[in-house]
């Protein structure tokens, strides 16, 4: 036989049961699933002060929810301010909710050979925006919120698509944090509601 696979493929003395299990967690998919969250109140989504921002997450793999493939979150940029920068290799779609202001994004050309390499073009684009509109942020792009109202917040709602981090492919990197991070911080509705002056 070719490649003398004929001497080989009866080695080794390792079992696995790999296939009855992916078939027993079909079987219980149901039962699993009817304890899962198929609505998600407020108090049950929590908030993280991260190097790209104010979150508050609506939707993710850790929140024990019905949604497989998406993550969500809404981002709160106080008044003047900016998210961090960053750029992932899922495209990302912005819902602006509340406030505008301006994007700044700068594409990248990416080669995927054996391994991985991507270099910022010089061109940075700006795209305005306000409440109601959408924002696309194509893959690998990086990119940037800016409010731009010296006296409200802004409120985004950003959901990727959570394949990517499933197949290896997460990719995400911090280029430059929020000036409102600080590691190590934990927040709540008080924390914000102090930042952004609702009482």
């Amino acid at each position: 036989m070719a490649w003398q696979e004929s001497e080989h493929w009866l080695d080794g003395s390792a079992n696995s049961k790999t296939y009855q299990d992916v078939l027993e967690n079909a079987l219980t998919a149901d039962e699993r699933n009817a304890l899962r969250k198929k609505v998600v109140h407020p108090n049950e989504m929590p908030w993280e002060l991260s190097p790209q921002g104010i979150l508050k997450h609506l939707l993710n793999a850790h929140m024990n929810t019905r949604m497989e493939t998406v993550d969500a979150y809404m981002q709160i940029i106080p008044r003047g301010s900016h998210s961090g920068k960053h750029r992932h290799l899922a495209e990302e779609c912005v819902y602006v909710l509340e406030g505008h202001g301006y994007d700044l994004h700068q594409d990248c050309d990416v080669e995927i050979t054996n391994t991985y390499h991507w270099k910022a073009q010089d061109e940075v684009k700006k795209f305005e925006w306000e409440a109601g509109d959408v924002i696309y942020i194509p893959p690998n792009t990086i990119h940037q919120h800016f409010n731009g109202d010296p006296n409200k917040p802004a409120r985004l709602i950003s959901a990727t698509n959570r394949v990517y981090s499933m197949c290896g492919l997460n990719d995400l990197e911090q280029i430059e944090n929020a000036p409102e991070y600080s590691p190590d911080t934990e927040i709540d509705a008080d924390w914000v509601r102090k930042l952004i002056g609702n009482k």
